[in-house]
């Protein structure tokens, strides 16, 4: 939106705003079920071997069981990338060069829980190599076919002898049912006070034009260190659909800008923040073309189960109570909309104020007042072009107060100015499992959504004595 549009906006701010009450807006995604499934071409399984001392599952195998699957990773910012981020993009990188790190084929992932094998120096490196070598001995594939995923405490090593012989006994009791992505669901956890998963189901056509069953499914952890920074945690996506690397690739990015990026529960990203997408064309559906309607409705399924895991994240938040949805309309363009989001969602006043069910709507509008674009990965991601994505990234959102509308839990509470309305009722309505904050930029149709949780002092506690 240009400088000339956004004073046009300006002078028109004192003109009547209508008061339709703002609403949530509706998606238009494939519709998702919160349950394990697995789609067709992989097993997997989870187990606990010893990693962690409560004894609970800390060992996740997922394979492809033919032909090494096409892969896609998105993958943490943080200068302390742990060993298994490094190993996932050297080995994506040898088995597809022109990934460069970010696409490729795989066979197998292994995700190890308790230790995050990050600022371990090169003996975490040579522990997580040991770790990918062995799981390519047991299931009989190229080391470069194996992609690793670790969370836990920072600094410490893996018991590389321990992860070994659970990988020996793990690999012969993987699933291909939903038991299996259960149990590797189960077994990504940390902090995690439940599982996570979710699943949707849609029709491609196969190469002579029948319809064929398409299973996009996934499995997530993280609710704490999370803040967007190109993914916010560890996840699985797994389709039986057909895709190249390549593809499969660009549609991850614009679906983590989406979805990932838009999560935060408390503001810190983590050094393993890792989302694997992989497609073993096991249902017979063909490869859709560039730009197709079929590779939409594909990206939009595989968006529908992102989009659930990260509520499920946010929802689950350390110390959570409340999911904390943000979402913006009338946005110069969707960049803005979602950087506004996300700057309400990150608040620390405004998630405080959610815990209070206080409807402090002030906070809301100082955020959005403060909110700056991403970066310019983020916003290439997202489809910005590279020029303008260099030239925006940090950016202020544009805003023009008089125009700017805000409306919590369904009541209207500032449009352009405080607008009267019921505290008590409001407060009331606050005091719920999810609490929606729309707002309405008034300026053009650029929309987004932002999720996260309220701040409670559970987290504080949680948090103060983590590493002991």
């Amino acid at each position: 939106m240009s400088d000339d549009l956004l004073a046009a906006a300006a002078a028109t701010a004192a003109q009547p705003l209508p008061l339709d009450p703002l609403g949530p807006v509706p998606s238009s995604l494939p519709a998702v079920v919160r349950e394990p499934a697995m789609p067709g071409g992989f097993r997997a399984g989870g187990a606990a071997v010893g990693i962690k001392r409560s004894g609970k599952p800390d060992l996740a195998l997922v394979l492809a069981t033919g032909r090494p699957a096409a892969a896609a990773a998105v993958f943490t910012t943080n200068a302390f990338a742990a060993a298994p981020v490094r190993r996932s993009r050297a080995n994506l990188a040898a088995s597809m060069p022109s990934g460069g790190g970010g696409y490729g084929v795989a066979r197998a992932i292994v995700s190890t829980s308790g230790s995050a094998n990050a600022a371990t120096g090169p003996s975490g490196d040579v522990d997580q190599a040991a770790i990918c070598e062995a799981v390519a001995r047991t299931v009989g594939c190229e080391p470069a076919h194996v992609l690793a995923l670790s969370t836990g405490l920072i600094g410490t090593r893996l018991p590389v002898p321990v992860v070994i012989a659970g990988v020996s006994g793990l690999a012969d009791r993987v699933e291909a049912g939903p038991v299996g992505m259960q149990d590797a669901a189960r077994a990504l956890m940390t902090t995690d006070l439940r599982p996570k998963w979710a699943a949707a189901r849609i029709s491609l056509p196969r190469a002579d034009g029948a319809p064929a069953d398409v299973t996009v499914a996934g499995i997530a952890k993280g609710v704490g260190m999370i803040h967007p920074r190109m993914a916010t945690m560890l996840a699985v996506i797994l389709t039986d659909a057909a895709a190249e690397p390549a593809a499969l690739h660009a549609i991850l990015r614009r679906v983590a800008a989406r979805t990932w990026d838009q999560l935060t529960v408390d503001g810190d990203t983590s050094t393993n923040d890792t989302v694997f997408l992989l497609a073993s064309g096991a249902s017979g559906a063909a490869d859709p073309e560039s730009g197709s309607p079929q590779e939409r409705l594909l990206e939009a399924a595989i968006e529908a189960v992102a989009r659930d895991l990260a509520r499920q994240q946010a929802a689950d938040g350390e110390g959570a109570t409340t999911l904390l949805v943000c979402q913006v309309t009338g946005a110069a363009d969707d960049a803005d909309a979602r950087a506004a989001a996300r700057a309400v969602v990150a608040s620390s006043l405004v998630k405080a104020a959610v815990h209070g069910r206080d409807p402090n709507w002030g906070r809301i509008a100082a955020a959005l007042g403060a909110a700056r674009l991403t970066d310019a990965a983020v916003l290439e991601a997202a489809g910005v072009e590279s020029a303008v994505a260099r030239d925006r990234a940090g950016a202020p959102v544009r805003i023009v107060p008089e125009r700017v509308r805000i409306a919590i839990a369904g009541t209207d509470v500032f449009a352009g100015v405080p607008l009267a309305f019921a505290a008590e009722a409001l407060r009331a309505a606050m005091d719920a499992p999810e609490v929606l904050i729309r707002v309405d930029l008034g300026l053009n149709t650029g929309h987004g959504e932002a999720f996260g949780c309220d701040l409670t002092e559970t987290y504080v506690v949680e948090n103060s004595a983590y590493s002991t």
